[in-house]
């Protein structure tokens, strides 16, 4: 996929050192400003994370009547005027998601609430990710909807309003599909229920509560909101704690370069996004938490991260839901580990923003790394340093890029990756962080 920005990354020139602040994180952000703007009152919210996926979901709501303001230049905070759970207006034109699956998906429930029809899209690559987990479960509450592909591919058009509860057995282990059904339950006539194969990130579940719309969690694992007809702003000011995701390529980067100590500031822990920093520890790296407290609902701490270590694991299963967004950068960090890394039952690494194994596979490869795909996850064979001059496709995937210019620490010469602009997605600054420890990383159009 042809996004254009070339990244012109490693080797680095010596340690990583540093205490830096990454940005909020993408998932609460998300959800944030969802049930800000479904919610009666004004609500004010710090450590929004300005990459051009949340800032997708804020244009949709704009455009169906809800005023945001922003409060700063950086985007970091705004005050969400609510309409209320039922005030949302018919959009004037076709909504779009950008490249964000997170955005699509959730506002699939919402939209199956709203009385009225509306039409999302997005770019190139969210045109071929798989929508028929989400549109089923909102078919069977009542909502139309049609599109390509019988409506597994965008764009698609709902036609939404009062909804009846379901109880939803997910195949996936997605907390987009969890999600979408909760959020299209606030609609519904009954009590909606949720069960998935393993446990997923419960962003959704901690802030519902704060807004008013209690959760109730089971011992089984069901997921159930009795909807209370209403959401209601908090009284406080909803901070989002620094995004786990973000830090994760810092964290690999600090473990790979010999000497590095980098410390990652106020960093959410959620058991249910912490997969990653336990298949690092699980691969031995010199990581410990600092200074833990809560921001919010949700718990956080410092993350100091020094080199060594590094050696095969095979993943446990039950770690790969709570680490898939991590997992390209984990990969480089198998990629220069001492013996054999093993990742199995990860198969939803292929509906991403690209097909993450096949993506990593190719990019690793083309640097001297030794891996194997498999269909559903890869094993990769550690090697001492990965081969300079090589030139890779990130495929318009931000978490591509970016887990390539870390691989490229531990390389003998510079490697160039393409189709990097997409890194604005999620992480805008994540070249000048970078550079703030040390990291050799540079768009190419600053030499």
């Amino acid at each position: 996929m042809d996004v254009g920005g070339t990244l012109i990354a490693g080797p680095a020139m010596g340690p990583l050192n540093g205490t830096i602040t990454v940005p909020g994180d993408k998932s609460m952000s998300h959800r944030s400003v969802m049930l800000a703007s479904l919610a009666d009152g004004v609500t004010e919210i710090r450590g929004f994370l300005p990459g051009d996926d949340n800032v997708a979901t804020a244009r949709m709501f704009i455009d169906m009547g809800v005023d945001i303001e922003w409060l700063n230049d950086e985007k970091t905070s705004l005050r969400v005027h609510g309409v209320g759970l039922h005030g949302l207006k018919q959009p004037a034109k076709m909504l779009d998601a950008g490249n964000s699956g997170t955005c699509v998906r959730l506002m699939t429930g919402i939209l199956a609430g709203q009385p009225f029809e509306s039409t999302m899209t997005g770019d190139a690559s969210l045109c071929k990710r798989p929508m028929k987990r989400v549109v089923d479960p909102v078919r069977r509450m009542g909502a139309t909807v049609s599109g390509p592909d019988g409506g597994n591919l965008l764009p698609i058009t709902i036609s939404g309003g009062r909804l009846k509860a379901i109880h939803h057995i997910s195949e996936v282990a997605s907390a987009q599909v969890k999600s979408c059904v909760l959020l299209a339950g606030l609609y519904a006539d009954g009590i909606t229920r949720v069960n998935e194969p393993k446990p997923t990130r419960d962003h959704t579940e901690r802030m519902l509560p704060l807004f008013g719309q209690p959760v109730e969690a089971a011992a089984d694992g069901t997921i159930s909101i009795n909807p209370s007809d209403r959401l209601t702003a908090p009284s406080c000011v909803v901070d989002i704690p620094a995004d786990p995701s973000s830090a994760c390529f810092f964290a690999v980067a600090a473990s790979l370069v010999e000497g590095s100590d980098v410390t990652l500031k106020s960093i959410g822990i959620n058991p249910r996004r912490d997969g990653w920093r336990r298949v690092m520890n699980g691969m031995g790296v010199r990581l410990t938490l600092e200074h833990e407290g809560k921001v919010g609902e949700e718990p956080v701490a410092d993350v100091r991260v020094r080199s060594g270590g590094l050696h095969g694991m095979r993943v446990d299963p039950d770690d790969v839901p709570d680490a898939i967004d991590e997992f390209p950068v984990l990969f480089a960090a198998a990629a220069l580990a001492d013996g054999e890394f093993l990742l199995e039952e990860a198969e939803e690494l292929r509906v991403k923003e690209s097909d993450r194994i096949s993506a990593m596979a190719d990019a690793l490869r083309a640097a001297g790394a030794d891996i194997e795909e498999r269909p559903d996850g890869a094993v990769i064979r550690g090697l001492n340093n990965l081969k300079g001059g090589a030139e890779v496709d990130a495929l318009g995937d931000h978490r591509i890029a970016m887990a390539m210019a870390v691989a490229a620490q531990r390389a003998d010469g510079e490697i160039t990756i393409r189709n990097a602009a997409a890194i604005a997605t999620s992480f805008p600054n994540f070249v000048p962080l970078a550079q703030s420890i040390g990291m050799n990383v540079r768009w190419q159009d600053e030499e």
